[in-house]
């Protein structure tokens, strides 16, 4: 089942019979307290969630879904007609897993969909990795150190986890830009650098481990 969050009854309606025809079960919603019903009784996938919604809107609804234990692995695709670059930064950070700009057209939402949940079903059967004392729990999407905690962005989660996955393995700004941030993605590769070096901080010791390639990009040195 997927979900569609979308105020404008034709778009959500559009949305929801193209999922149909392709060969998903899905079901619309107009606002967040009609979403929150529903996910009471079951949860979807996916979610598509617009941005531009009235009462609570789209980012505040995704942050609320992250910090649920019930819902935080759930993927979302935010949808909105925002062109910020400052509003997709703050969704994808917040945990969103794409982010379609209006107008898009129903195939490629449908290619989207498709993706992430390859990507999101491809990732439950893989086990934590390890990486010296650091753990990555997948299936929980939480990083520890030993027996400590370490608190981590979404973007730097999934940094760490391109990293652990492929020691030794040497990523480029624009592999990782698309990797993580998405095929659409139109900020500056310098977000890499800043999340990279955030990232290092964290991990303490291990931190140094993550190596730069100077013109090319970084990687993790192997244990």
């Amino acid at each position: 089942m997927i979900y569609c969050v979308e105020d404008d009854r034709s778009i959500r309606e559009l949305i929801v019979y193209t999922l149909k025809i392709s060969g998903f079960d899905a079901q619309g919603f107009e606002n967040a307290d009609s979403l929150l019903v529903a996910l009471e009784k079951n949860n979807p996938e996916l979610i598509l969630l617009d941005i531009m919604l009235e009462g609570k809107d789209g980012l505040q609804i995704l942050k609320e879904l992250k910090a649920d234990e019930r819902y935080k692995d759930i993927p979302v695709i935010m949808a909105t007609a925002r062109t910020s670059e400052f509003d997709k930064v703050i969704g994808l950070d917040s945990g969103a897993d794409d982010y379609l700009a209006k107008p898009f057209g129903m195939m490629e939402m449908v290619s989207r969909v498709k993706a992430v949940l390859r990507r999101s079903h491809k990732e439950t059967k893989i086990r934590n990795i390890l990486y010296g004392e650091i753990t990555i729990d997948k299936s929980k999407r939480s990083v520890r150190i030993g027996d400590q905690p370490i608190e981590l962005t979404p973007k730097e989660y999934d940094l760490l986890l391109c990293f652990a996955g492929n020691p030794g393995i040497v990523f480029s700004r624009e592999q990782l830009l698309e990797k993580i941030w998405g095929l659409d993605y139109l900020g500056e590769s310098r977000t890499i650098d800043v999340h990279v070096n955030t990232l290092r901080n964290k991990l303490g010791k291990y931190g140094k481990n993550i190596m730069t390639m100077h013109g090319v990009g970084y990687y993790l040195k192997e244990e």
